[in-house]
């Protein structure tokens, strides 16, 4: 492993009340600085943290959760957004096996959602041996900064057609809004699409 990249393990133990019948991976890719970090640890923790430090490299994060009578792990990767090409093209690396994927944009800086193309090409590039396309959600963050919004929901819709993603939620991990719908909706486009996978460690 590069020793650009540093991986940092993160694992909620849960106690799991039956077996797991499916395992995704996910992986969560934008520009830096957008809340991709504070968005997963909103949801495996269910609080709001203020002071991450930004993402160097990879993070990985697992949880579990119940999808109708599925019992579904989530292996969450979350990608830092350094725009150093170098750092970007040993992303495209993680991103084989992937089964969904989330981009995420700050809803009040319009760069972020503007730079959706670069980071399509190295997700691309990372799937290239892969068969079936995957799901891909459209996450704007930080929604309780209504009042500093640059970029319109019409917009995001209109970016999230034009480039085939199947749905669209703007989030905030402050309030805590939709934080538990956007994993429940990728999560949910993971199973219909993809064949049971077994859990095996």
């Amino acid at each position: 492993m590069s020793s650009f990249i540093k991986i940092k393990i993160l694992i909620i133990k849960i106690m799991e009340l039956r077996p797991l019948d499916a395992r995704f991976k996910l992986c969560i890719f934008g520009d830096g600085g957008v809340g991709k970090t504070t968005l997963v640890n909103r949801y495996i923790t269910g609080k709001f943290e203020k002071d991450f430090k930004m993402t160097i490299g990879v993070e990985f994060y697992t949880k579990s959760l119940d999808i109708g009578d599925k019992r579904v792990s989530l292996r969450i990767w979350d990608f830092a957004g350094q725009s150093h090409a170098q750092f970007r093209n040993l992303l495209s690396n993680y991103i084989s096996g992937a089964s969904g994927g989330i981009f995420m944009y700050d809803i009040t800086r319009f760069s972020t959602i503007k730079n959706i193309d670069d980071w399509f090409k190295i997700l691309m590039k990372g799937l290239e041996d892969s068969k079936h396309k995957i799901p891909i959600l459209l996450v704007g963050g930080k929604s309780d900064l209504e009042n500093n919004r640059s970029v319109e929901r019409d917009f995001a819709y209109e970016v999230a057609e034009s480039n085939s993603l199947y749905d669209f939620i703007e989030c905030s991990s402050i309030t805590g809004n939709n934080i538990e719908n956007i994993f429940i909706s990728i999560a949910s486009k993971m199973l219909e699409r993809s064949s049971k996978i077994p859990y095996n460690d």
